[in-house]
């Protein structure tokens, strides 16, 4: 494949494919730049190599914000190459807060094989992640673009953002009295405002005016929000084999992710026997978490995530169509969004 998109035929599938294979090298070049200490580490949650350093070809993430990143550069006439340094950049960001949530949230599974914290231990995948932060900025710092030290502070910006929805995330475990309203604010802090940033650099990078700057960001926020929808969803009903965590994931660390504070704020039968067994001090057992999950779907939990996630889609492609995009680009950003929108993984 040519750094170039080459149509509108191209499946969500050959569209990531195409994305990792350019930003691939630039990533995997970034990354043995980190200490020695740092790599094993960085490589092992990547999947480049195993424990011990041997190569390894392990299932890698979709690479889904590097190709938002270098399709918003095409959408607004520039180049996937003019964009790669805020492409890795993205990725890199992306791949810090998976390592620090994986601890955070005692996920022991990621992408079908363990964590890094249970591999190499909470202390080296926080500092891994720490590296990968740092490591971003710089690759960002280091562009040559004009308005690199600007997109830098943009980056920053996505980063407090990311970090302010995580402390929130997490706050909300301790908690019994979460309200939809904050829940969806926390989303759009931890989710939405990274894939805006994706979408925003791709499209100063690929020399795009303020409005199109602008309307990529909001197509970016309205895909990433549609993205956290879904990720909840398939955080309580997703199949282990196709997402890589096990099943109910999301409520047995009795999460408040959006389906579930939905059925929570319900006002329903359903949504107060929920409230019970989220309160529990017991681990709960797998019929526990089967009923919990009957409960919100009882409580309309799901459906209203479902239906979220399709309005935002329609908004998001309403933000692009308006960016004034060529075909292909249009085309294959659109498929990206209803990816994230209707995945199964």
């Amino acid at each position: 494949m040519t750094g170039e998109t080459q149509g509108t035929d191209r499946s969500t599938r050959e569209i990531l494919g195409w994305s990792r294979d350019i930003v691939d090298p630039a990533l995997r070049g970034a990354a043995e730049t980190l200490p020695a200490s740092m790599r094993c580490v960085v490589g092992y949650h990547f999947g480049w190599c195993d424990e011990h350093g041997r190569p390894d070809g392990a299932p890698a993430g979709k690479a889904l914000r590097p190709a938002l990143t270098l399709l918003s550069a095409q959408a607004v006439g520039g180049t996937a190459k003019d964009a790669l340094p805020a492409a890795v950049a993205v990725e890199l960001v992306h791949n810090f807060s998976l390592l620090h949530d994986d601890v955070m949230d005692r996920d022991t599974t990621r992408r079908h094989r363990p964590t890094a914290w249970t591999v190499f231990g909470s202390g080296a995948a926080i500092l891994a992640g720490d590296s990968l932060l740092t490591l971003a900025l710089d690759v960002l710092a280091a562009a040559a673009h004009p308005d690199a030290q600007r997109c830098v502070r943009t980056l920053s910006a996505a980063v407090q953002s990311l970090v302010a929805g995580q402390s929130a995330d997490v706050s909300f475990e301790q908690r019994d009295d979460v309200g939809l309203a904050e829940c969806l604010a926390m989303a759009e802090q931890k989710t939405a405002a990274l894939l805006g940033c994706a979408c925003e650099l791709g499209a100063v990078f690929g020399g795009g005016d303020p409005e199109q700057v602008g309307r990529l960001r909001g197509f970016g926020e309205r895909v990433g929000l549609a993205f956290q929808h879904v990720d909840d969803l398939l955080g309580i009903w997703g199949a282990p084999e196709a997402t890589g965590k096990p099943a109910h994931s999301d409520l047995a660390n009795r999460k408040k992710s959006l389906p579930v504070v939905a059925a929570l704020s319900s006002g329903t039968a359903a949504g107060r026997e929920l409230s019970g067994l989220y309160r529990g001090e017991d681990t709960p057992s797998d019929g526990d978490l089967a009923r919990a999950a009957e409960l919100v779907e009882v409580a309309g939990g799901r459906a209203w995530s479902r239906a979220q996630a399709d309005e935002l889609l329609s908004e998001g492609l309403a933000l692009l169509g308006g960016a004034d995009p060529p075909q292909g680009p249009a085309a294959e950003l659109a498929a990206l969004a209803r990816l994230s929108a209707r995945r199964d993984r």
